[in-house]
């Protein structure tokens, strides 16, 4: 028998933790915070969480500081680490965009470079994502015609690097969308419903790239044969609770003269477990049915059933596609 390793498991502070501690309630029973603090504690022992920024969560992963972790897809994308994403958790959905003034004439960023070079006016742009932007910026059509390879300046209170002084991006600290039109010409940020750029007076014209909350892993860690149990531990966990929060459990009485048009128009995750009850010619009904799918039963369950129980799961382990999984 194999003997499990002690898991070092990075969670994040901030935006994400409220939905983070919901996500962890329901993958394990006991999920403890003494306040002040930034460890946490779950019922398992061999599992050491503590919780930090989501933007240094990526590189303190790929350094092997912390086997596991959990962050957004942007900070993954931005610090460029080299992790391995494990599920995605499908919480902290944001887009990536590009916001200008909404006075503006542009209708993308590509607009707005060609124009200000044309003027020979340097673009101003600020952005937390100082690597998505430089990208973004540089796959633009107008930038690789007027300046070709060269990096846009990005700058920060300690340093300026990039070549091209004419196109440059300011490091934010916050309250991004407050610095145009005063303090820069456009902006790169985070956003959920864009509600928050509208009420600054900004229009969204590019979106950058999507992201939500994903479990990633150290590659090494991965490769540790003790390691690697307590961290599927973890997969199977958290990507049960992932499938819960979609699905619903009923369970229902029903005649048995109506039994068969249930089972032939009632959706099921595999087959629906039908027992006799003590009431001669009925049946109990127990199934596992899609969230999105509920409405659409209520009619017909309304006219055949009796005594309908719904309950949310906390979990839905796939324990056959996990296995599946670590013998790949």
């Amino acid at each position: 028998m194999i003997k499990i390793a002690s898991v070092k498991f990075a969670i994040p502070k901030g935006s994400l933790e409220e939905a983070t501690f919901k996500l962890l309630e329901n993958s394990w029973t006991k999920v403890n915070r003494k306040s002040r603090t930034y460890r946490v504690y779950l019922d398992d022992s061999e599992i050491k969480v503590k919780m930090l920024r989501p933007q240094e969560i990526p590189n303190l992963v790929s350094d092997g500081l912390y086997d596991v972790g959990i962050t957004g897809k942007d900070w993954i994308n931005e610090t460029k680490s080299d992790v391995e994403p494990l599920v995605d958790l499908e919480y902290g959905k944001i887009k990536l965009v590009i916001a200008m003034p909404d006075n503006y004439r542009y209708k993308s960023l590509d607009d707005m470079i060609l124009d200000y070079s044309k003027k020979k006016k340097v673009l101003r742009i600020s952005s937390e994502y100082l690597t998505n932007a430089s990208k973004f910026i540089k796959s633009c059509k107008s930038y690789k015609k007027r300046y070709g390879s060269k990096d846009p300046m990005i700058v920060t209170p300690w340093m300026r690097v990039g070549t091209n002084k004419n196109v440059q991006i300011h490091l934010s600290f916050g309250a991004t969308e407050a610095k145009p039109p005063d303090d820069v010409d456009a902006i790169m940020d985070v956003t959920e419903t864009g509600t928050t750029l509208q009420q600054n007076g900004l229009k969204i014209t590019d979106v950058v790239m999507e992201s939500s909350a994903h479990l990633i892993a150290n590659k090494k860690s991965l490769k540790d044969k003790k390691k690697r149990e307590k961290i599927f531990d973890i997969v199977t966990l958290m990507k049960g609770a992932v499938q819960g929060r979609k699905y619903l459990h009923l369970y229902m009485n029903i005649r048995k003269t109506n039994l068969k048009k249930l089972l032939n128009d009632i959706p099921s995750l595999k087959k629906p477990t039908v027992s006799p009850l003590s009431e001669e010619g009925w049946y109990g009904v127990n199934t596992v049915i899609l969230k999105s799918d509920f409405h659409k039963l209520i009619p017909k369950l309304r006219k055949i059933a009796q005594g309908l129980v719904v309950h949310e799961p906390r979990q839905i382990l796939e324990l056959e596609e996990i296995k599946r999984d670590e013998e790949n």
